[in-house]
């Protein structure tokens, strides 16, 4: 008999080499399932041959890294495993020159990025007097230079570059020959949007040929997320090292706080886009560990905030502040819920058990729904009263969106915590859900400002 302690050391072990596999772009769910029963196989019979199953696991690799390149490259990547001597030659042991090239070309691209977004002032066109064509333009200073870092990584042919290319140059013409009238609604809605619409684009040449599978709009999910993470610290360095600059500049009489506004914070926002991409792609051993701590740690915080404040409501009886502000914040903070759940059913092992975390992940999709369902009937009674506007249009729409992801999500969650349902159904259901957001995206920034005036 088996002692459990080393069954359950195995799978670890197993779920590890299955993770880093389902990360790599160039293989399939499918494949990786392959390739895991051919491992367990070989285990099995190294473990019915004498070995225990950490040595049968060690052999196992070694004899698949012998035969397959993703092995020998999860090795490589997990210097710090005992197995790595057992499937690395020593020779290969130093950093791969491709590596270094990504990386070259990665910084060259953020730089681009950076210096695209000043391009405008060559011609006239100031940040701080033509904002609203800066918002409206933001996404194409950096995002083409994005789908290009992708393209020459997956090393896409010309023909993948066709849709986004056709998609970028018909939206940079929608944002600039509408005639929004200055500091508009409709203006202000494209620049909230279009950046929402083009992020799918992107995730088109991120998962190359597989963003029609499921696991390839996972992928791009679980890329979202580790990005958004990352540029929140780069975000933080850039304000540590920014105040700290100016405070010693400050010292010497000279106020660096021009250049600070003009130059660095533009050009930092726009390179971090880059930067970030290209760490969460080279670095996912760090961060893939982070963001499931994050997400465990937040998850509850925000489940706590969404029941408060539904307690709070019903014992003050107090109607919900409609103004556009406070909207605005309403559904930013139901949006990160939502990415929350995303994130977390992209981290989740689909094979495993329901747990405490899953209970959880229920009591907050409950509470954003509930949440969403008061802000729609404040909408609704909004719009009764003083008419549509493109504002209470664009949150109507963006609300019920977000209800039927919400309600359907939580529908799923509960069936997989009462055994009725396999957890990829709720897998399924968020990838499948994902282009509803662009395609509502798009209709705003094509549909909105010509239907409501440009106002």
């Amino acid at each position: 008999m088996q002692d459990p302690d080393q069954d359950e050391s195995l799978e670890r072990q197993i779920d590890q080499w299955r993770s880093y596999l389902r990360r790599r772009q160039a293989i399939h769910s499918v494949d990786v399932a392959e390739l895991e029963d051919h491992l367990r196989e070989q285990i099995a019979a190294l473990v019915d041959g004498g070995l225990a199953p950490d040595e049968a696991f060690l052999v196992a690799v070694k004899r698949m890294g012998e035969l397959d390149a993703l092995s020998r490259e999860f090795a490589r990547e997990h210097s710090e495993r005992l197995w790595k001597q057992l499937v690395m030659p020593a020779s290969e042991s130093g950093e791969p020159p491709r590596a270094r090239t990504e990386a070259i070309v990665a910084v060259c691209l953020a730089a681009a990025a950076a210096l695209a977004i000043k391009l405008p002032a060559l011609f006239g066109i100031s940040l701080d007097e033509d904002l609203g064509f800066y918002a409206r333009n933001l996404s194409f200073f950096v995002l083409p230079l994005l789908v290009g870092y992708f393209v020459w990584k997956r090393r896409a042919d010309r023909a993948t570059l066709r849709w986004p290319a056709a998609g970028f140059v018909g939206a940079a013409l929608l944002a600039n020959v509408f005639p929004f009238a200055p500091q508009g609604y409709t203006e202000a809605l494209t620049a909230l949007h279009l950046p929402i619409a083009l992020w799918v684009v992107v995730g088109t040449t991120y998962a190359g040929g597989r963003w029609s599978d499921g696991a390839g709009r996972m992928d791009f999910i679980r890329f979202s997320g580790e990005l958004f993470i990352y540029y929140v610290l780069i975000a933080l360095g850039g304000g540590v090292l920014s105040a700290f600059s100016a405070l010693i500049f400050q010292a010497i009489a000279v106020d660096i706080e021009p250049f600070l506004e003009s130059w660095l914070l533009p050009c930092g926002a726009m390179g971090a886009v880059v930067i970030g991409s290209w760490l969460v792609e080279a670095k996912q051993s760090v961060i893939e560990n982070m963001a499931p701590v994050l997400t465990r740690l937040f998850a509850p915080l925000f489940a706590a905030v969404l029941l408060t404040f539904l307690a709070t409501l019903l014992w003050t009886g107090r109607g919900v502040d409609i103004e556009r502000n406070v909207l605005i914040a309403f559904d930013l903070l139901l949006v990160l819920v939502l990415g929350l759940l995303l994130y977390s059913v992209s981290a989740r092992e689909p094979q495993a058990p329901p747990g405490a975390f899953d209970v959880l992940q229920v009591v907050l999709v409950v509470g954003a729904l509930l949440a969403d369902a008061v802000a729609l009937w404040a909408i609704a009674a909004r719009i009764s009263e003083f008419g549509f506007s493109p504002n209470r249009v664009a949150a109507l729409g963006m609300n019920v969106i977000l209800l039927v992801n919400l309600a359907w999500s939580a529908l799923l969650y509960i069936r997989f915590l009462r055994g009725r349902g396999p957890f990829s159904d709720l897998e399924r259901w968020q990838t499948d859900y994902l282009p509803v957001y662009a395609i509502w995206a798009a209709i705003v920034v094509i549909a909105f400002p010509p239907l409501f005036g440009y106002i």
